[in-house]
């Protein structure tokens, strides 16, 4: 009986001696391995300090009654001066409410045009698709200051100019090659095999679409939606052409007026301001934010 067990167990330890061996040879920890991965480290910690430091500043000065352009702890000058002084109609009320409205409707537009323009890019082949692929690619890279005069004179003669349902129409219209590519590629995930299925029980392409295809990629709808509405929250170069009267103003440009004449600026109220200005985005995540946490698991519907 001690035999066969010395016979059974041997080859048993010369495999594991055989897998410790090969996992050290392809996983070598050598002098050059610990430098490069301390270098990495290094590298990744430097990059994430010069992202925290801003932020650092931004809520620290926010709460400073005496802020300056140094990072440091409000510590006795700690006050919510600069708040009040900012939550005004006139100051943050009236602006955010009018980007919410330029930001909300941009993305709307946006994310309905761009959904059904990926459907048939995704699901049908014609010649002209690569073409028009590299079409939105190429738009992606165009720098909206390029275009910007003659759209403005566009706007001039069909009396758009300071309205905003003309600026939310030309902003939904930057924001749309950028979210056809991502729904796109978001869309090619769900299984046209699933829509099949639902065409041979009478369903018709929209609604597939709508039944079948959306409810599957609402992950990848809200990376959409988060990532273009950041963009539109963001973008001050289109309102501040397309605006004249200062009531329809967004945020994004009214931010513009804390930086006065002759180099004074009140790095306070800046910064007071620029807390305000970051939470819509910040609820707008939390709010998607369990979608981003969803798979694109299709196994079980494909099954049978």
């Amino acid at each position: 009986m001690s035999g066969q067990t010395t016979a059974v167990s041997t080859p048993t330890v010369a495999r594991s001696r055989l897998s410790r061996s090969a996992a050290a040879t392809a996983h070598p920890r050598g002098p050059r391995t610990w430098v490069a991965t301390g270098l990495i480290n290094v590298v990744t910690a430097a990059i994430g300090l010069a992202f925290l430091l801003p932020m650092l500043w931004v809520v620290f000065a926010a709460f400073n009654a005496k802020a300056g352009l140094k990072v440091q702890w409000p510590g006795s000058s700690f006050s919510l001066d600069n708040f009040r002084a900012v939550m005004t109609p006139e100051t943050t009320y009236r602006p955010m409410w009018n980007g919410l409205v330029l930001c909300v409707g941009s993305a709307v537009i946006a994310i309905f045009v761009a959904t059904l323009a990926a459907y048939p890019l995704s699901r049908f082949e014609t010649r002209y698709k690569r073409p028009f692929l590299l079409s939105i690619l190429f738009s992606t890279g165009l720098p909206i200051t390029a275009i910007m005069v003659p759209v403005y004179g566009l706007f001039v003669q069909l009396n758009l100019i300071d309205t905003l349902g003309g600026t939310i129409a030309f902003m939904a219209t930057t924001s749309l090659p950028i979210a056809i590519f991502l729904t796109k590629n978001f869309m090619d995930g769900v299984p046209i095999s699933l829509e099949e299925a639902a065409w041979t029980d009478g369903a018709s392409s929209m609604q597939t679409l709508r039944y079948v295809v959306l409810p599957l990629m609402w992950p990848g709808l809200s990376v959409v939606t988060i990532f273009t509405f950041i963009g539109l929250w963001g973008n001050f170069f289109i309102p501040f052409v397309l605006l004249l009267s200062p009531d329809r103003l967004p945020a994004s440009v009214s931010i513009f007026t804390f930086f006065g004449q002759y180099g004074q600026v009140q790095w306070g109220q800046l910064a007071a301001y620029s807390v305000l200005y970051t939470l819509p985005v910040l609820l707008l995540y939390l709010l998607l934010s369990r979608r981003l946490g969803g798979a694109f698991t299709f196994g079980g519907a494909l099954k049978g």
